[in-house]
């Protein structure tokens, strides 16, 4: 799994898990704020951006993948982790299955209600799939997540090297998702965040994470649809270091 780091070795890791469809691009300008002041990594999951030629397995494959990258990249000490969409049931998963490499968590627009009919989804996902090669259809689908215009190339070109088997597995996982019951006893820090505008399956996810776990904080962000890190990255990228620097 390709995953690039930056920022000082000896300073607190910060985990970036990117969303499905897009890749680890997508935290360039949450990316460029931590930096300075910590270590962070940056995976493009199995399946997308420059892992494309490598399967999308299953959520719990990806989540083993990213432990040995944990163990390997901060052996000694606990990380953060922000995990938008895919990502973030990722997290999700990671801070209930091994807190002890997760300090505190960002979950970021994580679906975690099964949605009816997944089958039916994923079969019509099967006959659009080809479509995501053609420019037009992907800055269409670009709108939906909000994706800048400095962005749509890299947008684009993801799209089309994501195979359709890889496709089809990490939305099957997204949409088969349900909230790990020990995420109920992760005692990290948890910051829940879900845009107002989001379907109310998506809102309704977030109120089942922050009441699983009653000491998280979760905030609705006024207008935001599904896309907050790529919708607003200027109140991302401040809401996040106040919430790293408020652990430090």
């Amino acid at each position: 799994m390709y995953a690039i780091s930056t920022g000082p070795r000896d300073a607190h890791t910060v985990l970036l898990l990117h969303g499905g469809g897009v890749a680890g691009w997508m935290w360039a300008p949450l990316r460029d704020r931590l930096a300075a002041d910590h270590r962070v990594i940056v995976p493009d999951l199995p399946g997308h951006g420059r892992s494309s030629r490598e399967p999308y397995v299953s959520h719990a494959d990806t989540v083993s993948r990213l432990v040995s990258l944990l163990e390997q990249e901060s052996p000694d000490s606990p990380v953060s982790v922000i995990g938008f969409s895919l990502g973030a049931q990722l997290a999700l998963e990671l801070a209930a299955t091994h807190p002890s490499l997760i300090r505190d968590a960002v979950i970021v627009s994580a679906q975690v209600e099964r949605v009816p009919l997944t089958g039916l989804t994923l079969a019509l996902l099967t006959l659009s799939a080809p479509l995501a090669r053609r420019r037009w259809f992907a800055k269409l689908q670009a709108r939906e997540l909000f994706i800048p215009p400095a962005m749509m190339d890299d947008y684009i070109r993801t799209s089309r090297t994501m195979s359709r088997m890889n496709l089809l597995a990490a939305v099957g996982g997204n949409l088969r998702f349900t909230l790990p019951d020990s995420w109920s006893h992760f005692e990290g820090r948890s910051l829940v965040l879900v845009g107002s505008k989001e379907r109310r399956i998506m809102r309704g996810s977030a109120e089942t994470i922050h009441a699983a776990q009653p000491a998280s904080a979760l905030e609705v962000v006024d207008g935001c649809g599904h896309g907050i890190p790529l919708q607003r990255p200027d109140w991302f990228a401040d809401r996040v270091r106040v919430w790293l620097a408020a652990a430090n």
